[in-house]
Order: C-alpha cells, then sequence, then structure tokens
C-alpha cells in the first residue's frame, strides 16, 4: 500500500521541478513512510511513497520494463499477480523484482490499457509510455484506492490524496459550490467531483489516457456491477457457491511478507472473514475491536465471542468522548469535508492494528453484496406498498401530506411519517435517494449562503444515486438499492473512511468482500434470498450459521458510529459555536449562520435530533480553517 502522486505539463520540453515532485511525494509519506522514489523526464513527473508489503527488500517504485520506456507507480495490491507473472514470463518479459506492481509494466507491453481487465486486487497507479508519451492512469472496480487529478491548461497533476496536489506551487483552490451541495446531501462529495473545482476524482472502475497535447484525455469504464437474478439454482447451490468464493478470495488477500490481521467488530461480516482467514493462515490472526462507554454502541463481546471461537488474539480500545479532540487530525487526512462520524472511531481502530500489524483485513462489502442494511428492508416493504397505490394518488394526495406532515427526527424510523409519506409519493429511484439523503430540501438551501445557493443552478445531487439505481432490472427495488450503494456510497464514503484511516499511521488494510469475482457472483442471487421476511442478508446468514456463534448471525445489524447526537450536546458544543456560529468562523461566508443556529438551539433543546447535519456543520467550520486558502 502506498501512496503516488506525478506532473505532465502540456509543454513537453518543460523540465520538472525535482523539488516540486519531491514535495508532492511528501505530503502523503504517511501512505507509505518506507520508502521514496522519484522518477522525471521532460515534461513528465512520478512520484512515489512506500509500504512495504510485498518483496520488501526490492520493490521500490517507480518501476520499469527492460529497457526504461515504461514507467509505473502503483498504490494497492494485484492479487493474481503470481498467475500474471508466469504468464508474462512464458512470453518471454524478465522480471527484477517480485513485487506485483511489475506485472503492470509487462501487461501494459502486452495488452495496452485493457491491461485493467486482466487485474484482480484494488488498485490506483500511473504508468507512463515514453514511446507514445502518455499517461495512463486506473482505478480498480469498485474504487477501493483513490487517485484524483487537477487539470489548468498548463499541466496535468495526480495523486493519491489532495494534499498531494495542494503541494504543487501553482494550484488553483476554487470551491466548487456543487461539491458542496453534494457534502450537505450525504455527509460526502459523490462522483467525480472535489470541493475543489478544478480537481476531479477517477472514477472507479476507469482507466484514463492523457497526452502533453491533450490533457482531457480518454476516459474509459472497464467494468459495470449490475445485479441480475441467475434462476434455477438452490439455496444449499448458493450457500456452497458463497462459502466456496470467500474461502478463495481470503487466500489471495492472505498473500503477503508481513504478518495480516483482521478488523472484527462482532457483526456478521467481519466475522466471517475471520471464520474464513484463520482456517487457512498459517498463523493465528491477530484481531483488532473499538468499544464505546455507551451500551448502545458497544460491540467488543460480540467481538471477543468471535475471536475466543477462532483462537484468535483481541486488542480492543474503548472509544471515548475525548476521541473529539482528533478532529483536526480527521480533516487533515482525509483532505476534503467528510462528515461519516465513523471516521473517528475508525482513526483510533486503525492506530491499533498499526501497533501489531502492517496489513489488516476488514469486513467492508458484506452489506451491500448480500442485502444487509436495515434500509434495504424498510425500502422493500414500502416498494410493495407503493405497487398498490394508483401514480395519480401517490404524487397529488401523498406528496400534499408529506409537505404538511411535521418532522418528527428524533422517532424511529418506522413512525417517522413525513418520510414514509415523502418516499411513497416518489418513483422507486426517487425514494432511495430520499432515505439516503442526511439534509433534504427545503433545510438544505436554508443552511448555505445565499452566494452558494445562487451558483448551484438548479442541480440535483441525488441524480447519480437515480442513475445507478435504474441500472438494476425495473422488478428489482432491492438490486436497484445495491447498484447505488456500490457505485456511489462504497467508493466515496465506506472506502474514503477506510483508506485514509488506515494510511494516516501506514497501514493497509484488505477488504475481501469487495473482490470483483464475488461480487459478480452475490449480484446473480435472486434478491428474495438476500432480504427474506424482513431479515436482511438472509443466504449468507445460512451461508455460515453453522461457523458463528448465534449471538452474530441472529442479532439486530449495530452500525460502527459514535453518539453524535449526545456529544454534540456536551464535548462538542463548544467546538461548534467557534468553528460554525462564530462570526470570525473561517466557514461563515458559506453557511447562513443564523439559520445553522437554530437548527443547533432545536438540537440542544431536545426539539428536534440533527446530530448528522450538524457535524457535518462541525467538520465543514473545521475543515475551511485548515484548508481554506492555506
Amino acid at each position: 500500500m502506498c501512496g503516488i502522486a506525478g506532473i505532465l505539463y502540456a509543454d513537453s520540453l518543460r523540465p520538472v521541478d525535482g523539488e516540486t515532485l519531491r514535495a508532492m511525494g511528501a505530503a502523503i509519506a504517511h501512505r507509505g513512510p518506507d520508502a521514496a522514489g522519484h522518477w522525471q523526464a521532460p515534461g513528465v513527473g512520478l512520484a512515489h511513497r512506500r509500504l512495504s508489503i510485498i518483496d520488501v527488500a526490492c520493490g521500490d517504485q517507480p518501476i520499469g520494463n527492460e529497457d526504461g520506456s515504461i514507467q509505473v507507480v502503483s498504490n494497492g495490491e494485484i492479487y493474481n499477480f503470481l498467475e500474471l507473472r508466469e504468464q508474462l514470463l512464458a512470453a518471454g518479459h524478465t522480471f527484477r523484482t517480485w513485487s506485483n506492481t511489475e506485472v503492470l509494466v509487462h501487461l501494459y507491453e502486452e495488452q495496452g490499457e485493457q491491461l485493467v481487465e486482466r487485474l484482480r486486487g484494488m488498485f490506483a497507479f500511473a504508468l507512463w509510455d515514453a514511446r507514445r508519451r502518455r499517461l495512463v492512469l486506473a482505478r480498480d472496480r469498485v474504487g477501493i484506492k483513490p487517485l484524483y487529478v487537477y487539470r489548468d491548461a498548463e499541466k496535468l497533476l495526480f495523486g493519491s490524496e489532495l494534499k498531494a496536489i495542494l503541494a504543487h506551487p501553482d494550484v488553483d483552490r476554487s470551491l466548487d459550490c456543487q461539491a458542496l451541495d453534494d457534502y450537505l446531501t450525504f455527509g460526502m462529495i459523490a462522483g467525480q467531483r472535489s470541493i475543489f473545482r478544478r480537481v476531479r476524482k477517477l472514477p472507479a472502475a476507469h482507466v484514463m489516457a492523457v497526452t502533453a497535447e491533450d490533457l482531457a484525455g480518454r476516459l474509459r469504464r472497464y467494468w459495470q456491477f449490475q445485479p441480475r437474478a441467475v434462476p434455477g439454482r438452490s439455496v444449499e447451490d448458493w450457500q456452497a457457491a458463497i462459502r466456496a468464493k470467500i474461502d478463495e478470495t481470503l487466500q489471495l488477500h492472505l498473500i503477503s511478507d508481513v504478518p495480516v490481521g483482521a478488523f472484527l467488530s462482532g457483526g456478521v461480516d467481519s466475522s466471517v472473514v475471520v471464520a474464513s482467514a484463520s482456517a487457512w493462515g498459517e498463523q493465528p490472526l491477530v484481531t483488532f475491536a473499538i468499544g464505546f462507554r455507551e451500551a448502545a454502541f458497544n460491540e467488543l463481546p460480540y467481538a471477543a465471542e468471535v475471536a475466543a471461537q477462532f483462537n484468535c488474539a483481541l486488542a480492543s480500545r474503548t472509544v471515548t468522548c475525548e476521541a473529539v479532540q482528533g478532529l483536526d487530525e480527521l480533516v487533515y487526512y482525509y483532505d476534503e469535508p467528510f462528515a461519516d462520524s465513523s471516521a473517528l472511531p475508525m482513526l483510533q481502530l486503525a492506530r491499533l492494528a498499526r501497533e501489531h500489524v502492517k496489513v489488516a483485513l476488514c469486513g467492508d462489502g458484506g452489506d451491500e453484496a448480500f442485502g444487509g442494511y436495515a434500509r434495504y428492508a424498510h425500502d422493500l416493504r414500502e416498494a410493495r406498498l407503493r405497487q398498490w397505490i394508483p401514480a395519480g394518488v401517490r404524487r397529488s394526495l401523498l406528496r400534499s401530506l408529506a409537505g404538511a406532515w411535521p418532522k418528527a427526527d428524533w422517532l424511529p424510523r418506522p413512525l417517522r411519517a413525513k418520510t414514509r409519506l415523502t418516499n411513497l409519493s416518489l418513483s422507486p429511484a426517487e425514494a432511495y435517494a430520499n432515505t439516503l439523503t442526511w439534509c433534504r430540501l427545503p433545510l438544505r438551501r436554508q443552511l448555505l449562503a445565499a452566494d452558494v445557493t445562487g451558483q448551484l443552478d438548479g442541480y440535483q445531487p441525488d441524480a447519480a444515486v437515480q442513475q445507478y439505481y435504474a441500472t438494476a432490472d425495473p422488478g428489482d427495488p432491492l438490486g436497484g438499492m445495491i447498484a447505488a450503494d456500490v457505485n456511489v456510497l462504497v467508493p466515496d464514503d465506506y472506502l474514503v473512511k477506510v483508506d485514509r484511516a488506515a494510511m494516516a499511521c501506514g497501514l493497509e488494510v484488505r477488504p475481501p468482500l469487495l473482490d470483483h469475482e464475488l461480487l459478480e457472483l452475490a449480484a446473480g442471487i435472486p434478491p428474495a434470498l438476500k432480504v427474506r421476511g424482513g431479515v436482511t442478508k438472509w443466504i449468507f446468514k445460512q451461508a455460515y450459521r453453522d461457523r458463528l456463534p448465534r449471538s452474530v448471525t441472529q442479532r439486530r445489524k449495530q452500525g460502527f458510529e459514535f453518539p453524535v447526537d449526545q456529544w454534540l450536546r456536551g464535548p462538542l458544543r463548544d467546538a461548534f459555536e467557534a468553528a460554525v456560529l462564530s462570526p470570525q468562523a473561517r466557514v461563515a461566508e458559506l453557511l447562513d449562520q443564523q439559520q445553522v443556529g437554530d437548527l443547533y438551539r432545536r438540537h440542544l433543546s431536545g426539539v428536534g435530533r440533527h446530530g448528522n447535519v450538524l457535524w457535518a456543520l462541525l467538520v465543514l467550520g473545521r475543515w475551511a480553517e485548515r484548508w481554506r486558502g492555506s
């Protein structure tokens, strides 16, 4: 696991300043504390920071082909590199290392940009082809590894994190107001946008080729996740297929020249990963868990039960309200405003794991693959109800009722009639986008400053959710929800959370349940086997019911988050008032502070429950202090 950065100038004769290139690499040194590498030629430069995992002694980057005409810097792991290496050796290529990265240069010689279709793993890489004067950028299928790209008239810059790009002295830091709207909508910035107008993310499952003459380049999607139920297989066949594919995937994810541990929440997904890894690993697995003093958020007893069952050591840590002192660290390492509150305990978990290992497995992806979120069961019930209500009634009567019904955010979701009436009045795709929305209209517009809303020009942040929802079969609402999550929430929320927290302390985290072959298998499982009788992830739990404790497979799913509602009324109160409500706050020009203050007072009084939105505003305020104009 590593960090990459680089420069391509429109003037192909312009020399790359070595100090600037090194500064870009140094900005992400935390991603690769073991080694630094740089390569440059007229008009182009590559930088690399290495976390040594495979071929520790000889795998430093950039890595070139036999004559040096191709150079590559990569972040991630190619799990099928041994198989590819044997094929390339048979084709006459010469290898100097056992690094999985060296496979990329020789595979490119054979297949050009199509090499990405042969790769199984997590990766973001930049490859320079000197003969064609072409830079190839690529990202793995589900976006496990990040890659940002900046363009202006004279240059293209890229980096694993925004701070690598911001280390260049000539970067336009103008804000993207539509990205700010994304942020308040979902708590993160979705799709290609970033908080800065000229910086874009290379989308997951895409490869892009650029030249000095065409910095815009060509963007090509090479993989698409599409739920399509495969009929005719029995429940027993599906269970066997799931177990076999997970075991095969775990064997690949355990390839490492350094010890591998695992995150363990005590939920189904991480418990399955630990169960399979324990069966295939050569050494007893060390596991890591985070707990809370607040019993409603604490999963440590379940993690301990699973660790004991599989003879794993368990290292744990309890997160208290003092963890909010790490907010400035969160703002620094995440670069952009990022309001997923579980990022704070994730930072604690990553630090705990790094005290013991360099590589950790995690359970991310199981909920998307097998239908594990409570919102899936809830929205499926709404979908069935929607079918019985004529469209005209839904659009007119229910929409009017939803508008008139009072908000009751403090109630459990099934009792929030306003949300249910709104969802029933919408199309299935619109309803699911509404489910995912943190801050809905008109509140979102009220919180933003007039200057910001004036630049939105009718922008609809939920368009991407609806677009991906529509890729599933029309009669498969669960497939639509999962497709939206895999393409929006997974790359831009859940994986960002894990990547930045882990790389902040030089830890590689591998999510085997997001292996693309496993996702393709799961995409064929009929939706009725994923959510059955209101039970989420039914087929997955059935497949492992004999291997996991009943307390794990039968308990209600619990999110990995801290009690944000309570902490905003207590230990975070001073921080919120200083960073968001103060007239001197750097974020003041972006928000309507009077509206924000009214919302905060309603939360403090208990009249409303607005923890997620207020946490997002607090993070935005601290982000503005750190990154606005710095």
